[in-house]
């Protein structure tokens, strides 16, 4: 029987690679680095959280894929619905949304389930899901 541990990562095809890792580095302290040698730096970016794993697996338009199919950064996230992180620093992240004139929502749940959440898109019009919970 198999079981689910974690998210794993989450892979995005960029219009602007650098931007969308500027994005992660910047609002959520991922931090940026290569992929494997086989991978051109160029194409590809991994962003690590601060335990070391590889979250997010960024990827040119121009990357080739195993497993190809179409995707638009048109609409929010296509058939990915959003990406969900636990976060912390509830404020901070108001003022790092803020002072990138972001748009972004607030759903506060404390009362009945100790959770707030934020709604907020990347360059790509991925739709992130920023809980915080006891913060």
């Amino acid at each position: 029987m198999s079981v689910v541990e974690k998210l794993d990562h989450v892979n995005i095809i960029a219009r602007d690679l650098g931007q969308t890792a500027r994005f992660y580095t910047e609002l959520l302290d991922l931090e940026e680095r290569d992929g494997p040698a086989h991978m051109r730096a160029d194409q590809v970016r991994w962003m690590y959280d601060s335990s070391g794993n590889a979250v997010l697996h960024l990827n040119s338009a121009d990357f080739p894929r195993r497993y190809d199919r179409d995707v638009t950064t048109e609409q929010m996230t296509g058939a990915i619905h959003h990406i969900a992180f636990r976060c912390t620093d509830f404020d901070g992240m108001v003022r790092r949304l803020d002072a990138r004139d972001a748009t972004y929502e607030i759903n506060d749940r404390r009362a009945t389930s100790g959770l707030r959440q934020i709604f907020t898109a990347d360059p790509n019009n991925v739709l992130l899901e920023l809980n915080f919970f006891g913060d």
